[in-house]
């Protein structure tokens, strides 16, 4: 607390109670899928289909760090990262239905369920993207190394993002793009502080050619559907002009490397909502779906 008056305050003589009450509504564009208490709104079962793997999720950045590190694992010959992705709409409550809560209570995407751990006993419940890719790449024996030098520089990178990128997304991007009014303070803040970020991206990236040096990892995959996505000016409308992205020259030199990859651009467009519809796989459940079930051929069915 300040001692300012509260004419000082915005909105002009707004003083926070000594309780907070949650008023329905509060949050502006996303007001309806937030809520003050966890736990399960309806009983849903959730879809399980053919594979092992079971992926609950939306193409948001979180979700697409996780399709992402499939698709690469995929393409590296892994074929028992064969996986079912199912929609999860959270502007209609999606993650609150009973079957989701019971993989992640925190009723978060992404989550996803093994049905084949290695040690051959009943399905593993992940949670938390950083969790799930640690878990796949594990499991797999590949994107995370092996060398004690480079794995560690590889989690110091991965747990970089679980750690900053709300100050992007929930920070920058709310009060930027999402926030009923603009309040000059708050994006102030944050833009402060996105713009530290992309610096020390920067900075790190002009030394090394992906995160955790010369080699291709978890982490990288983490951080570009965060600030890759950014730096290619297409993330919260015209915010990469608002903070001159086009000046960080190794971020973007990354950026680029990193989208070249084929598995980076399938996995950026399963459980996609927005964007050229081409580039929309609402879910996907076999390599096939990419070439004959975006939303552009779904449509004309």
């Amino acid at each position: 607390m300040t001692d300012k008056s509260p004419a000082d305050n915005f909105p002009a003589g707004y003083e926070p109670s000594k309780v907070w009450t949650w008023e329905k509504g509060n949050g502006g564009q996303f007001a309806n899928i937030n809520r003050p208490i966890a736990g399960p709104t309806q009983t849903k079962e959730l879809p399980v289909g053919k594979h092992p793997l079971q992926l609950y999720s939306l193409g948001t950045p979180n979700g697409v760090k996780v399709t992402i590190l499939l698709e690469e694992l995929l393409a590296a010959g892994h074929p028992g990262a064969e996986y079912d992705a199912w929609l999860i709409r959270i502007g209609e409550g999606d993650q609150f239905g009973s079957g989701f809560v019971d993989i992640n209570p925190n009723s978060k995407i992404p989550a996803l369920t093994d049905h084949a751990p290695r040690d051959g006993g009943k399905p593993i419940r992940l949670f938390e993207s950083a969790s799930i890719m640690t878990y796949l790449a594990e499991k797999f024996g590949a994107f995370l190394p092996t060398d004690v030098r480079t794995r560690a520089e590889t989690l110091n990178w991965l747990f970089w993002q679980m750690g900053s990128a709300p100050f992007v997304g929930g920070g920058f991007g709310h009060f930027y793009a999402y926030a009923p009014i603009k309040i000059k303070y708050a994006i102030d803040r944050y833009a402060m502080e996105t713009k530290r970020q992309l610096d020390v991206l920067d900075r790190h990236l002009a030394e090394n050619q992906f995160m955790a040096g010369k080699e291709y990892t978890i982490a990288d995959m983490a951080i570009w559907p965060w600030y890759g996505n950014l730096a290619l000016g297409q993330a919260y409308g015209d915010a990469g002009d608002f903070l001159d992205v086009q000046s960080y020259t190794h971020l973007q030199r990354w950026t680029a490397e990193v989208f070249a990859r084929p598995a980076v651009k399938r996995g950026r467009m399963v459980n996609r909502m927005s964007g050229d519809p081409s580039e929309q796989l609402h879910e996907r459940h076999d390599a096939a779906d990419f070439d004959t079930k975006t939303a552009d051929k779904v449509a004309k069915t």
